[in-house]
């Protein structure tokens, strides 16, 4: 009897889970945060030297572009893409037999058209696809690595708190430093290995989804 009521229990308790889960919406990637650089050191005490290149020193001929860690620079959001895809099929066959009766004899009687036979099978399909995404916008990251082949790992985040909910953009990938501008911009079509997460939260959000019961029984529906 005790585990004929714990089983009823268990599925109110995962009904319950999913719900929960279901009506919290989409979150920051996880670990994003940790994964962010490390913050620049503190500059060092004063030793009686007059010159200190960690006092925001720049020489004449580098300029103010990003090549350290810990720079910030600036990802202009470029991302559009559209996608299309159609495939058809068609296959027909057909067939016949046919017998023609002695006229004379005793199978005299048999109609000719008593013995003839015709099949035909026919098939026909279709299916189409199309998706288009537009991501447009800026987005300020910082360098977390320098490698010596003169590309820069870079991360940033830009969390919005709206009065309806909650947006961020995330963005991670490999920037050619020569490719900066003056301004240290570079499109995000010229970042390798890009991860761009762009996602909200919040009332208007969650109108747009699917309600938490419609995604259960989905999800156990067999058909």
């Amino acid at each position: 009897m005790p585990s004929a009521i714990c089983k009823p229990a268990g599925l109110v308790l995962g009904v319950l889970a999913f719900a929960t889960q279901a009506c919290a919406g989409p979150k920051p990637q996880a670990g994003f945060e940790a994964a962010l650089p490390p913050p620049v050191a503190a500059p060092r005490s004063a030793d009686g030297s007059i010159f200190n290149p960690q006092a925001g020193y720049a020489a004449l001929y580098t300029g103010h572009r990003a090549q350290a860690v810990g720079d910030p620079l600036t990802i202009v959001l470029v991302e559009q893409t559209s996608t299309s895809k159609s495939a058809g099929s068609k296959s027909a066959k057909s067939g016949s037999f046919g017998v023609t009766p002695p006229a004379s004899g005793p199978l005299s009687f048999i109609k000719p058209e008593s013995l003839a036979a015709s099949g035909n099978t026919a098939f026909k399909g279709d299916g189409s696809a199309t998706q288009a995404s537009t991501l447009a916008g800026e987005l300020s990251v910082t360098i977390a690595e320098v490698r010596p082949n003169g590309t820069a790992l870079v991360r940033g985040q830009k969390r919005l708190m709206l009065s309806q909910g909650e947006e961020w953009v995330q963005l991670s990938g490999i920037v050619r430093l020569s490719d900066l501008d003056a301004d240290n911009r570079v499109a995000s079509t010229r970042v390798a290995d890009a991860r761009i997460t762009y996602a909200g939260n919040g009332p208007v959000s969650r109108a747009s989804r699917e309600g938490w019961l419609s995604k259960f029984f989905n999800m156990i529906s067999p058909f």
